[in-house]
């Protein structure tokens, strides 16, 4: 198994970078099982004048879209993870690995995929729980996995820039 690992941290592609999410996959489900075994649900503890730790279950997908529907959303919502989940995997290990950003953006969208999905096969909801809020205006809360996505997305449009600047100024568009 050690033999396995150390070709991959090795090889030419990015599963290298398959550590973040492993990482913050684990620090996800972690958090996840504090806040459900510390906190009743709806329980609210005020830590920071903008930020409350609250804990929900999110029956639906991103701002509890579809979370009033009957049930069918448990299973629609999963497989999306779980082929989300799949997609990034491949990504990842497509991903040359002279591109480490996209890698990374990747392992963090793949490490909330598997922490979403594994919320929902194992209770048919996700745990939510960082409640940012101005005055009475909060934001739908959420949790590590959807903050992994989220920097992962934002990672992924950064690398974008940075790939067609490359692009602009490699020597093979300047002949064209």
């Amino acid at each position: 198994m050690v033999n396995v690992v150390m070709n991959v941290m090795k090889n030419s592609t990015s599963l290298r970078w398959l550590w973040i999410t492993f990482v913050f996959l684990v620090i996800d489900q972690v958090t996840k099982q504090w806040v459900a075994n510390s906190f009743d649900l709806y329980e609210s503890v005020n830590v920071l004048p903008f930020f409350n730790i609250t804990y929900v279950h999110n029956l639906g997908a991103a701002f509890s879209f579809l979370a009033d529907q009957g049930g069918w959303q448990r299973w629609f919502f999963t497989i999306i993870a779980f082929i989300a989940s799949i997609v990034f995997g491949v990504w990842l290990k497509r991903t040359p690995a002279t591109q480490p950003l996209l890698a990374i953006a990747l392992a963090c969208m793949l490490s909330g995929a598997l922490g979403n999905l594994i919320d929902r096969l194992l209770f048919g909801y996700v745990i939510d729980f960082l409640d940012f809020y101005i005055g009475s205006n909060h934001w739908p809360a959420f949790n590590v996995a959807d903050s992994m996505i989220f920097i992962g997305a934002a990672l992924m449009i950064i690398d974008s820039f940075k790939q067609e600047k490359i692009k602009k100024i490699s020597p093979e568009n300047k002949n064209s």
